[in-house]
């Protein structure tokens, strides 16, 4: 008997019950068909109803920034997925234009039984679904497929910190850190359509100055090749090494993790099975879950998560006192853009984004830290790094990359350090603190030197 998808990782958007339709699942933040608990719970009600299985794939052009760089990727990755599909007579449809009018139609046009979607904290996603469940005569449910332990399960509020959802996390985690069942080949009534790439594509006002970059290749099945090299290859030293920028000591599976394209469940697994390096697991494994965790948890559950109202009391407080306290450098947008600051240090921090898609995460620390010692107030130092980095890192727009500056620049997961100026209680980061970690001379020369080649758009 095939094993059903645990309930508690579902969320009824609405109240309405599930009708006898073709079951639509609108595939967004987990992009694959391996491992994804949103298309399995899809076809398990699809089976239940007697109907088929129909997935969509529909994403704003406008709904968040998006450069060329993240397009491609996304783009790269869902062709092979709707190749894996259609072997398996699923039909894929891709929705250019707004999901707020194209999934209502097409469900409509289906005479859908339900539409299921992926569990995403951002608030535009969760306003938009609520907008779409309102308005509809079917069932609309979320299930969460990108977290280990379901988001809204765990926790129903804003944690503090990792040290308070951790143990929450670790006394659910063997309930559902289980392996998946497989998708099964469905008999279809609905021929498969010939998807639209380069309309699809020509309809999002991408930043085309970010090109994509070399060398990191989309798809699920790239994802599943760079969890081995590192299983074998980079696992056995993470713990010493994955805060040293020279070396290649993570994991690089961030990008595939943002667009859905491997599975965090099925990574946590396969580090399950390799034996020894236990210190270079538990290190891996607390980012990959508790970490990852916490960040969907903040922006579920604070609306102002790349804000500076989204910060700490205590925060908000010592940055008042501070809001006076005399800069000894203040630079642009464009400046910091343009890696255009006095220090070398951060310019190839902003070079290494730049060129690679993405930053070293000790790095990310100190690039929005040194954004807020330079610009006049927290506000506009949140949204500078916010801008600098969706615009270029392969895994922008992402509860992770929020959290991240929100802790740098508002101490958002972390507690009230000691006073000093400008940064108040904030906690201080300085070359000097770089340089008593990693060869800052060696980082500098990697990513000011024109290493890391970007490629043209479509090729491998």
């Amino acid at each position: 008997m095939k094993r059903e998808v645990d309930e508690r990782r579902i969320y009824k958007v609405n109240s309405k019950p599930v009708r006898p339709g073709p079951i639509l699942y609108w595939m967004s933040r987990d992009q694959r068909v391996a491992d994804n608990w949103s298309l399995l719970y899809a076809q398990q009600l699809a089976r239940a109803v007697g109907r088929e299985l129909i997935v969509a794939f529909c994403h704003s052009p406008g709904s968040s920034p998006i450069s060329l760089r993240q397009l491609d990727f996304m783009i790269q990755g869902l062709k092979s997925s709707e190749k894996t599909l259609h072997d398996l007579h699923i039909p894929f449809q891709l929705l250019p234009g707004e999901p707020e009018s194209e999934l209502p139609a097409l469900a409509h046009e289906l005479e859908a039984g339900a539409v299921i979607a992926d569990f995403n904290p951002l608030r535009k996603t969760q306003d938009l679904l609520h907008r779409i469940a309102e308005r509809a005569p079917y069932a609309l449910q979320e299930v969460d497929s990108h977290n280990i332990v379901p988001c809204r399960h765990v926790s129903g509020k804003q944690e503090y910190a990792a040290y308070t959802l951790r143990p929450k996390i670790e006394k659910l985690l063997p309930e559902f850190l289980t392996d998946f069942p497989g998708i099964e080949k469905q008999e279809s009534e609905k021929p498969s359509v010939q998807s639209d790439w380069e309309t699809f594509t020509v309809s999002f006002l991408a930043d085309r100055s970010v090109q994509p970059v070399e060398n990191v290749r989309p798809g699920e099945r790239a994802a599943a090749s760079v969890l081995k090299e590192f299983l074998e290859k980079g696992l056995a030293s993470y713990a010493a090494d994955r805060n040293n920028p020279v070396k290649n000591a993570q994991s690089g599976l961030s990008p595939y993790l943002h667009f859905g394209q491997i599975s965090a469940q099925r990574i946590a697994l396969e580090v399950h099975k390799h034996a020894g390096h236990s210190e270079s697991r538990e290190a891996f494994l607390e980012e990959l879950i508790v970490r990852k965790e916490l960040s969907d948890n903040f922006c579920l559950h604070n609306r102002e998560y790349d804000t500076v109202d989204g910060f700490p009391d205590w925060a908000k407080k010592t940055q008042r006192e501070h809001k006076d306290d005399p800069r000894e450098y203040l630079y642009t947008l464009e400046q910091f853009d343009e890696a255009e600051t006095h220090d070398a240090l951060w310019n190839a921090a902003q070079s290494e984004m730049v060129n690679r898609g993405k930053m070293h995460g000790y790095m990310r620390m100190y690039w929005a830290k040194k954004i807020l010692e330079w610009t006049r107030t927290p506000s506009e130092a949140m949204a500078i790094a916010i801008y600098l980095n969706d615009k270029y890192e392969l895994d922008g727009c992402d509860p992770n990359g929020y959290a991240g500056i929100a802790w740098s620049i508002g101490g958002v997961h972390d507690r009230a350090w000691f006073e000093r100026p400008l940064f108040g209680k904030i906690r201080y980061l300085n070359a000097n603190g770089c340089r008593s970690k990693f060869n800052t001379k060696r980082y500098i020369d990697m990513h000011l030197s024109g290493e890391g080649g970007i490629r043209t758009l479509g090729t491998p």
